[in-house]
């Protein structure tokens, strides 16, 4: 069985706190969540989803590099950027399903726009909401919106690799457009 991995992180601090989009190794890990499909480790509600915390940032590493493909959302211009900020990190073999969607219509499309499009639902917050509960020490919610951007994740690689294709909201035309992936 390979290993797909799902991952998404959140930061402790935005952009502007750390002089801009440059400064990614400067966010800081808040929360980091992967979901195994190899997983035979779950949690208390039957799933297969891991929570790292910045001390963890050593076996988050491990588990991103041991897996056969790793899938996320922005994950080459973000979070590896912000894994980056800790120590040097290995190839990993990764599906970006921001990157993916970019090259096919020449623009992103958000999480929660495929999200709503695609499978009817959409995120729970946003990433600033995120900063403000870490800075209050409400690392439940952080986790519990990080593991839910896993979900939606996952939930969209599964679709496009079965239906070869994802949904997105045109605005301009106020209809549901299709972007052919093939990650069959």
């Amino acid at each position: 069985m390979r290993n797909l991995l799902f991952f998404d992180l959140e930061t402790k601090r935005t952009f502007a706190e750390v002089g801009g989009r440059e400064n990614f190794q400067a966010l800081g890990l808040a929360v980091a969540v992967t979901y195994s499909s190899a997983s035979s480790v779950k949690d208390p509600e039957g799933e297969e989803y891991s929570v790292y915390m910045e001390k963890d940032i050593d076996a988050l590493i491990e588990e991103l590099t041991s897996a056969d493909l790793v899938v996320g959302f922005n994950l080459k211009r973000f979070d590896y950027e912000v894994l980056r900020g800790y120590r040097l990190l290995p190839p990993i073999p990764t599906l970006d399903i921001l990157e993916d969607i970019y090259q096919e219509l020449g623009f992103r499309v958000g999480l929660d726009a495929l999200a709503k499009a695609t499978l009817g639902v959409g995120k729970s917050a946003h990433g600033l909401q995120s900063v403000e509960w870490f800075r209050e020490g409400r690392l439940d919610l952080v986790i519990d919106y990080c593991r839910q951007d896993v979900e939606l994740t996952r939930l969209l690689y599964e679709y496009g690799r079965e239906n070869g294709y994802l949904l997105y909201w045109d605005e301009r035309l106020q209809v549901n457009r299709r972007v052919p992936v093939s990650w069959g």
